[in-house]
């Protein structure tokens, strides 16, 4: 195999289809016990005690996106020779007694905004096609400290500017379970790849839903931490300016154990990123669950959902109950006005920095996707400078009404986004960007958000839910999602 995967085309897939919806595990097509359905933590725990070599792991890996990869097209730079040579230091330091941390020889993938020390990091924008990092991203350099192995990176929307993946360099990024629908974005190549099985843990970023949006419409477990947990230098582009805290670098996995493992490793100051505290990390093992109180609501009042997915938060909500959590169904009183709050941030100049931006990368042209993003999100410019600082001012308004909704609770359940993963090119059409703001709240709120999927959609789509805590609090989020992993079964592998 080469280490680049260059545009492909796509072959074409059929939905999987359904009467009603499912809750609970749906039949898996592939081997569960196999290498590449196995977690992240099992595989670690296997290498460590010997019963897997880490070649044996990253051979499996590689073998699985050779064949997967040619319809998913998740995968834009594989690193298959460092990966093998890694694999192999990283079994004889075991055999000398030796291990790097928890994450010793096993595989991982990458967003392709994160920086890579010589792996090419485009951003899906024209302007860096060639362009490679001299250095690892904060969040990257730490997973490979702990003895990660990078398998690849992965696809975005260009600038990671759309919830759906598609670029002037690498072309679309298709849904495992269906491939003429998007895996969302912007990290959905890393959705793609974990959820088919060509990698058990993915490195991705967060702005305004881009892993829990994936994560839903693959059916995968994901996290969005805290702002202010984990840095984001070596992010592409670097959060920087007045919506700097909606930016989050996040994981995904097919288990919501593998977001547990991670976490620690990549969060804390790296004195780089100015805000990032060292606030403790508390251990979602040792949460109380039935001591917690839970708020719930299934429409946020702008974009109804569909009924399978209004029913998938009510049997989640359900779930918890039944385990002795106090729930109780209550929408927060600003839920409707998290998408134009969010939108207007971005409109005080109509989109003109981000232009000037793309071109002083050497970007002339600018993929059809996220012109589309430009015109639906950042026009038109606000007609003064008042009226766009006074947007930022509604945010603290909002934040500060969300905090005080919170005071009667430890976390908040709620869809996703109110539909399942569209088909591709659908995701700016006007009533599906009515419905953003489910996500996009919490990063309004800046509050760790935590995603695992319940069940399956009448059309064979995935369907998950999300949970939100207060600030620090990711170990209610964790532990929550965990209860309803292990009720409902979390991911199941595609047919692909």
């Amino acid at each position: 195999m080469s280490n680049r995967i260059a545009r492909r085309s796509v072959l074409s897939g059929m939905a999987a289809t359904g009467a009603v919806a499912a809750f609970g595990p749906a039949k898996s097509a592939g081997a569960s016990s196999s290498t590449t359905a196995t977690s992240a933590g099992e595989l670690a725990q296997a290498i460590r005690s010997k019963r897997l070599s880490s070649r044996e792991v990253v051979e499996a890996y590689l073998g699985r996106i050779e064949r997967i990869n040619p319809k998913l097209n998740a995968i834009v730079q594989l690193t298959a020779d460092s990966a093998r040579r890694q694999a192999d230091e990283a079994d004889a330091a075991l055999a000398r007694g030796e291990s790097k941390g928890p994450l010793h020889g096993v595989p991982i993938t990458i967003k392709d905004t994160l920086e890579t020390e010589g792996v090419i990091c485009t951003g899906g924008t024209l302007g860096r096609t060639h362009y490679v990092p001299k250095t690892d991203a904060t969040s990257v350099a730490r997973l490979r400290a702990a003895g990660a192995i990078l398998l690849g990176k992965t696809n975005v929307p260009e600038l990671a500017g759309a919830l759906e993946t598609d670029n002037l360099i690498y072309g679309r990024t298709n849904n495992p379970y269906d491939l003429t629908r998007t895996p969302g974005g912007s990290s959905g190549g890393e959705a793609a790849i974990v959820a088919a099985g060509g990698s058990p843990l993915g490195l991705g970023t967060d702005a305004g839903g881009s892993i829990r949006v994936p994560a839903h419409y693959c059916g995968l477990a994901a996290l969005k931490p805290t702002s202010g947990r984990v840095p984001r230098t070596g992010q592409f582009p670097r959060p920087m300016g007045a919506r700097n805290s909606v930016f989050h670098v996040s994981l995904i996995a097919r288990k919501v154990d593998d977001l547990a493992l991670a976490l620690p490793i990549i969060a804390g100051s790296d004195f780089q990123d100015y805000t990032i505290i060292d606030m403790p990390l508390l251990d979602s093992r040792t949460v109380a669950v039935p001591k917690l109180r839970l708020a719930y609501f299934d429409n946020d009042g702008t974009l109804a959902p569909t009924p399978e997915i209004a029913a998938a938060v009510r049997a989640a909500a359900d779930a918890l109950a039944n385990l002795g959590v106090r729930v109780e169904e209550r929408r927060p009183p600003e839920a409707d006005r998290a998408a134009t709050i969010y939108y207007d941030m971005t409109r005080g100049d109509g989109g003109a920095g981000v232009r000037a931006f793309l071109k002083s990368v050497g970007t002339e042209q600018i993929s059809p996707l996220f012109e589309q993003s430009l015109s639906s999100r950042s026009a038109p410019a606000m007609a003064s400078t008042t009226d766009a600082l006074a947007a930022f001012t509604r945010w603290d308004a909002y934040r500060n009404t969300m905090m005080g909704f919170m005071r009667g609770y430890d976390a908040l359940l709620s869809p996703v986004l109110p539909y399942v993963a569209p088909h591709h090119g659908k995701s700016f059409d006007p009533t599906l960007q009515t419905g953003v703001g489910y996500a996009q709240m919490h990063n309004l709120t800046g509050w760790p958000t935590a995603t695992v999927r319940i069940g399956t959609s009448p059309e064979g789509m995935p369907i998950g839910v999300q949970i939100a805590a207060r600030p620090w609090r990711e170990d209610i989020a964790l532990a929550l999602v965990r209860c309803l992993e292990e009720k409902f079964g979390g991911w199941t592998a595609p047919t692909i």
